[in-house]
């Protein structure tokens, strides 16, 4: 009896591991239906729940698997950007469309498995071991700017690391991420068998997201969105892993290639509408220099807008503060926005393919201190290096994000480097090879500055476990 059920057993899981070997791992078996879809619940207790059952599946599946469900995510991400990626820009309205294409087809730069490690000491009393084990479920905050990248980014992290997640996404880019956590899931439940590795709020709200906040099935938390969810989450009583606000500052000094400074910038400020909480938002210029830069601005492509045109523009971007305790206000309308939408606040007619906007303004203009994420950058004049870092010191606010300098002058990149202390700083190229996009290093979308832990990778989010063997086991 036994030794005919081993054999059903056996027929059963080759068929099983054809057809998915003849969908290239993408059909998917019949299975009975749970509560959700594919990870996606109305409830977020019942989502919790999910991916804490998906928890106790991944804990017994193997390396292996893990390294599967991470090719599985990074192969959706490219194989199918230029549909998910219209998805996303039709939802979201904001950004460009070919570079919400391109952030899912890099989504393969993030790192997996590999990442990995096993640390090892041995003595005259034997040996000792240190493992990264995973947290368990992780609660993750997406932003309405990545929705999907950012997500995907993490479910790679997390997997690798042997952890689940719960999603509350951004309610702007709430059914990308959805369709997303759908299609990983279809896929690596035909691949591994495993369910609910993510799982995702459909409805998300402030409560939702509190009640992830605070349920005790969900160890950490990761959040990458505004100052308000960075600060509520960081209050809570579990670890925290936030990607909080910057407003990064460049400075251009006297030594600076200048066609190099103005085609990086445009670059970095220009990709994805200034979207990126990396991307160059406000440039300080070396007052020597200062004429020969904005001509190289001009010959890279940006368009260069006249005092009275950036008075326009400011209007139109801004409403000033209620009190003196305020701050200037963003019109969300304007963010993620075409440089060619801005420019018709300005009076100008410009193509759609215009990069980026650029105008002189003095350091009391709001587009200076405010993070605006649009495709305009305003320069101000500095008396020389040591003023121009001062005036980035100053309006990077200390969030110890992002900095970005132009120079051949290894003491001045020092120097700033030491008062910026920002978690990326980029020297003689465009904000995005901070991320290994262009220069050296990993990608990911979550960028933990206020809690420390930078770039995130697949071990953030473990915690360490120490194996001792007194008195053997050393062999030599």
């Amino acid at each position: 009896m036994q030794s005919t059920e081993d054999t059903i057993r056996s027929v059963v899981q080759e068929v099983l591991a054809e057809l998915q070997k003849k969908n290239n791992g993408t059909s998917v078996p019949k299975r009975e239906r749970q509560d959700g879809d594919w990870g996606v619940f109305a409830d977020t207790d019942q989502a919790i729940a999910a991916a804490n059952e998906g928890f106790a599946g991944l804990r017994e599946a193997s390396m292996e698997d893990r390294a599967k469900i991470v090719e599985i995510v990074k192969r959706i991400c490219f194989e199918q950007s230029e549909e998910l990626g219209k998805l996303e820009y039709q939802e979201t309205k904001v950004g460009r469309l070919e570079h919400k294409i391109e952030k899912l087809q890099i989504i393969k730069k993030v790192p997996g498995t590999e990442w990995m490690k096993t640390d090892a000491m041995s003595g005259d009393h034997g040996l000792m071991i240190v493992e990264y084990a995973p947290f368990g479920v992780i609660g993750a905050i997406t932003p309405v700017t990545h929705s999907l990248p950012t997500l995907a980014g993490n479910v790679i992290n997390m997997v690798a690391s042997g952890n689940t997640l719960v999603v509350n996404p951004h309610p702007s880019g709430k059914k990308i991420a959805c369709e997303g956590v759908r299609r990983f899931n279809r896929a690596i439940y035909a691949a591994t068998g495993l369910q609910n590795v993510v799982t995702i709020v459909s409805e998300p709200t402030l409560e939702s997201a509190e009640r992830i906040f605070q349920h005790r099935d969900v160890k950490v938390l990761c959040v990458t969105g505004g100052p308000g969810v960075a600060r509520a989450a960081m209050s809570s009583r579990k670890k925290a892993i936030v990607a909080g606000p910057g407003n990064p500052p460049v400075l251009v000094d006297e030594t600076a290639d200048l066609d190099n400074a103005a085609r990086s910038i445009i670059a970095g400020g220009g990709y994805d509408n200034n979207l990126l909480c990396i991307g160059e938002k406000e440039v300080f210029v070396v007052e020597s220099v200062f004429n020969e830069f904005m001509a190289a601005m001009d010959r890279a492509g940006a368009a260069r807008l006249n005092s009275s045109q950036v008075d326009q523009l400011t209007k139109a971007a801004f409403s000033p503060p209620e009190n003196k305790d305020d701050h200037w206000h963003l019109n969300r309308d304007l963010v993620g926005q075409h440089a060619s939408v801005l420019a018709k606040h300005a009076g100008m007619s410009l193509p759609e393919s215009t990069p980026l906007l650029f105008g002189e303004t003095d350091e009391q203009n709001p587009f200076v201190p405010e993070e605006q994420m649009m495709p305009f950058v305003p320069i101000i004049r500095c008396r020389n290096a040591d003023h121009g870092i001062d005036l980035c010191e100053k309006y990077e606010h200390g969030f110890r994000h992002t900095s970005l300098i132009h120079s051949r002058n290894v003491r001045t990149m020092s120097t700033m480097g030491r008062r910026m202390d920002t978690t990326l700083f980029i020297k003689n190229g465009p904000s995005p090879a901070g991320l290994g996009l262009g220069g050296e290093g990993y990608l990911s979308f979550s960028i933990a500055t206020p809690t420390g832990e930078g770039v995130t990778n697949p071990m953030t989010f473990t915690r360490q476990r120490r194996c001792v063997m007194v008195d053997d086991l050393r062999i030599v």
